[in-house]
């Protein structure tokens, strides 16, 4: 597996790049008076099946209470910076992609590993000076299609058989995915400065400058039995690499899914087809857990940043949808209760605006039984599709009954990195958007529901959002214009 970490991408959300690598430079030709420096704007292009959501505000949540449930849901006026949005959600096809990917990393590994062969070049350990350089999979060289006696060991040793069929199948047990996180925002608080001065800018305040300052970090690794150990550390400050988290995912989708969340119905065939079966190519990814989407994610940037060169300090991360971000993009251009532009969820003539559950038991109504194909149904005033019914989607939110009262009015968000050993309530992330199993209340907008971050289910998705470069109004007219 390719462990070289993103942490170089993402140097470029910290906004904190020396004027040389934007190319500026100073003008000692301005009469002394203070003129700026120079440098060439970065205009960065639209990222391949997404949009671009203007910022803008939102009266976000329900002003009256749900006539269904019940239900009051906070509100609150807010406002949000201007972001892409995939305007599908993240396909079976899509995700396949990057469980391959795994598994081809994992065969490098194997084929430059001695017990296999030991062929050298399937791992870059030098520079080109023959200078040592952290280790990184060399991608350009590829598996070989006639393999040797070794060369095949390594190749079939991510696979398994079939007990029943001897069929020859993907061991989902091996698909694990390491990836390291710098936490930025809590490297920046001044809570955590080695210089004891900086930690309280109140000088009336007497510093203790023996004063002990915690940390807390997740790490994890793999032990000698081959099992993915996770721990949350909490240990003194010594330095900047604290902030540095690991993480070790698996990946593969739980397609066990479709008849641990139905017990006695018969969804066997969706267990054995719906993610391998190329029919279902372009239907939405499910039992994908919350953590599962944002390896996704971290995968998702690190492979885009392979081919950008210099461009990419200037390109943010893929990163999952805030709460408010995600229901500020369904609700469209006109603020709408659904994502479309009237309060019925069909048309005149009975076509339906989105795959949910239109009747007591009765699926078939809207033409779907299940998941349909995304973006079948019209899309939203953004350009946005699916973003009602046909699958619930994983927000980066911590769940709260306050919700957005707790939080910020600009670019509203919470987190809470639950620590393996926290309780399980803390794990409750925000799921938006209804399913193809909800009634036609949960598929409104502003409807809040959960679902615990480890909890992998049949009906819940997801898509990714990108913060914008630059975020300009002139930026964003000329984005608009494309």
């Amino acid at each position: 597996m390719d462990k070289r970490t993103i942490i170089t991408a993402l140097c470029a959300v910290a906004t904190l790049s020396l004027a040389g690598c934007f190319g500026g430079k100073a003008s000692m030709a301005s009469g002394g008076e203070v003129t700026g420096t120079g440098g060439k704007a970065f205009s960065e292009p639209t990222p391949y099946g997404m949009v671009m959501i203007p910022r803008g505000h939102l009266k976000m949540g329900l002003e009256k209470e749900d006539s269904l449930w019940g239900k009051q849901t906070p509100v609150r006026d807010i406002s949000v910076e201007g972001f892409w949005m995939d305007e599908k959600e993240i396909t079976n096809s899509q995700y396949r992609q990057f469980v391959y990917y795994v598994r081809d990393s994992i065969i490098r590994e194997r084929l430059a590993d001695p017990a296999y062969g030991g062929d050298e070049t399937y791992k870059i350990e030098e520079d080109e000076n023959g200078d040592p350089v952290k280790p990184y999979l060399n991608w350009k060289k590829a598996i070989p299609r006639k393999p040797n006696e070794d060369e095949l060991r390594a190749i079939e040793s991510v696979y398994t058989t079939n007990p029943v069929t001897g069929e020859k199948m993907l061991d989902a047990s091996q698909m694990n995915y390491r990836y390291e996180i710098y936490d930025y925002a809590e490297a920046a608080k001044r809570k955590y400065r080695t210089d004891p001065a900086q930690r309280n800018l109140n000088t009336d305040v007497r510093v203790n400058p023996d004063e002990q300052v915690w940390i807390s970090k997740d790490t994890a690794y793999i032990d000698d039995e081959g099992r993915v150990v996770r721990q949350t550390i909490n240990r003194p400050r010594s330095g900047p690499w604290d902030f540095l988290n690991t993480y070790i995912v698996n990946i593969y989708p739980d397609t066990t899914c479709w008849v641990n969340d139905f017990p006695n119905a018969d969804n066997e065939s969706y267990m054995r087809l719906y993610f391998s079966n190329p029919a279902y190519n372009d239907y939405p990814v499910v039992g994908v857990t919350w953590e599962q989407a944002n390896a996704f994610c971290v995968w998702r940037t690190e492979f885009l940043l392979r081919g950008l060169g210099r461009a990419a300090q200037f390109v943010q991360r893929y990163r999952l949808p805030t709460e408010a971000e995600w229901e500020y993009a369904a609700r469209g251009k006109n603020q709408d209760e659904f994502p479309w532009e009237m309060e019925n969820t069909a048309s005149g003539d009975g076509c339906f605006f989105a795959n949910f559950k239109p009747d007591n038991g009765n699926y078939t109504k809207d033409g779907n039984l299940i998941t349909s194909k995304t973006g079948i149904y019209q899309a939203n005033t953004n350009g946005l599709y699916d973003m009602a019914g046909n699958v619930a989607e994983w927000t980066s939110t911590v769940y709260t009954e306050a919700g957005v009262e707790m939080m910020n009015d600009i670019n509203p968000q919470l987190e809470y990195k639950a620590a393996l050993e926290d309780p399980y309530r803390l794990k409750r992330k925000s799921v938006r958007g209804g399913s193809w199993k909800d009634p036609e209340s949960y598929i409104r907008s502003a409807w809040r529901s959960y679902e615990y971050q480890n909890q992998p289910r049949s009906y819940i998705g997801f898509r990714c959002v990108r913060s914008l470069a630059n975020t300009t109004s002139e930026k964003i007219k000329k984005s608009k214009k494309r």
